[in-house]
């Protein structure tokens, strides 16, 4: 087999080429020393008003009537398990469904809700707001001289000068992490089987030794087979799990499909983060994992239904993500971000339309959580924009500007080239 040959196999396997060093590492970012940086991008438009509840408004209740959460219950009265839990005394609520994985983290202040958030982009389309949004660039669509197709988590990486370990946990490249460096991506829903055995391995490292593609080659392989170690762990542990429990768990471990371009289901989130965990502890610094079915027209449910089950994987994975980084967790921080929010006031059809603003999770040990920030309004019809879906006041540019400041010490020319036109804002998050 010739070269070109290898190199299509090796593709169709699903392992990057281009990757850059991932051994071990001390980084010496002038802000914060090992950083850690996860984007996890909700694909699909989720219903962020059914997550962060205006529970004191009283015309989001009359604007759901059959999906509304309902308001915390009363001190002193009964539990209601499908109550909202509160988080501040201006009204803001939890989906009750979240209280066993993100309120712990709320309650030690490692997790924060940026309400109203978003971008400018007023199109309401999937595919162009997510492409607006992973380009990272300016509303009106100029780059400010940044390449066609780049993104603004590769820009991130370029700007912090040889100190950027990135990944993206996807089948392909995402837009947000192509552009000028080389950045892996490797998909981690394998089943623990290995693309080549012994000899391919050794034949193909043998084809490039010598070539200044050896070093990549080899790191290529060694994070293939510690993707497939984890995955063969996986199955194990599930196996052990069916025995001792005698229950079948194949239920909970089929991926419904992705809602958009092939991004992993909420089903599969928890397992796939708990690997991601591991990987972002000992080799990378900067992550991106998209998360699939959130575009919820029909039967969208409230306390209990489609988006409740979404949301209980999400925050299954989130928990799961820190809880396996573990010490590294004080110094990670973990983004949840949507391309647009949904409606305000429910559908004919018990769901939600395509909407504007949204809520933006943060989470980490390094998170001044515990709070709700950002700029805000009071949920009202007057405050709606264009009368359907919440406005939209800390732009997604500014905001993630400001992080990026605070974890990695980036000053205004870094910044510029990794969103320009955008002025950061540092609210206080990190």
């Amino acid at each position: 087999m010739n070269r070109r040959d290898w190199l299509r196999t090796l593709g169709g396997a699903g392992l990057a080429l281009t990757l850059p060093t991932m051994s071990s590492r001390v980084f010496a970012l002038p802000a914060q020393a090992d950083a850690r940086f996860l984007l996890v991008f909700l694909r699909g438009g989720y219903d962020a008003a059914n997550v962060l509840v205006p529970a004191g408004s009283d015309f989001y209740y009359a604007s759901r009537p059959t999906i509304a959460i309902k308001r915390p219950v009363a001190d002193g009265a009964s539990p209601d398990p499908a109550a909202s839990l509160p988080l501040s005394a201006d009204g803001w609520a939890l989906h009750p469904v979240l209280g066993t994985t993100m309120l712990p983290l709320w309650q030690r202040q490692q997790l924060a809700f940026i309400p109203f958030a978003g971008t400018s982009d007023m199109s309401r389309s999937h595919f162009e707001t997510q492409d607006g949004i992973e380009a990272g660039l300016a509303g009106d669509g100029h780059g400010g001289g940044m390449p066609r197709g780049s993104g603004f988590l590769n820009r991130l990486a370029q700007s912090m000068g040889g100190q950027a370990a990135p990944v993206a946990f996807t089948d392909g490249l995402p837009m947000v992490m192509s552009g000028a460096l080389s950045v892996p991506n490797v998909s981690l829903k394998g089943t623990g089987r290995t693309p080549f055995d012994a000899r391919q391995t050794q034949m193909l490292a043998q084809m490039y030794k010598g070539t200044r593609f050896e070093s990549l080659i080899a790191e290529g392989f060694e994070l293939r087979q510690t993707v497939a170690e984890q995955a063969e762990a996986m199955r194990k542990h599930e196996a052990a799990m069916r025995s001792a429990e005698g229950e079948s768990m194949s239920g909970r471990m089929d991926e419904m499909q992705a809602a958009n371009r092939r991004a992993l289901s909420a089903r599969g989130f928890e397992q796939e983060a708990r690997r991601m965990a591991g990987l972002m502890r000992d080799k990378f610094n900067i992550g991106f994992i998209d998360v699939g079915g959130w575009d919820t027209h029909v039967n969208q449910g409230g306390a209990q239904g489609q988006l409740a089950n979404l949301l209980d994987n999400l925050g299954r994975g989130i928990a799961g993500f820190a809880e396996e980084i573990g010490p590294t967790w004080r110094n990670t921080t973990v983004v949840a971000i949507s391309e647009f929010g949904r409606t305000f006031r429910e559908n004919g059809t018990r769901g939600t339309d395509h909407g504007h603003g949204t809520v933006y999770w943060v989470a980490g040990g390094n998170v001044r959580g515990g709070r709700i920030v950002g700029e805000q309004v009071a949920v009202t019809q007057a405050s709606l924009n264009q009368n359907r879906d919440y406005p939209v006041l800390n732009d997604y540019r500014a905001v993630l500007g400001g992080v990026f400041r605070r974890l990695y010490g980036l000053d205004d020319a870094r910044l510029a080239q990794v969103f320009p036109g955008t002025r950061s804002r540092d609210i206080g998050l990190v």
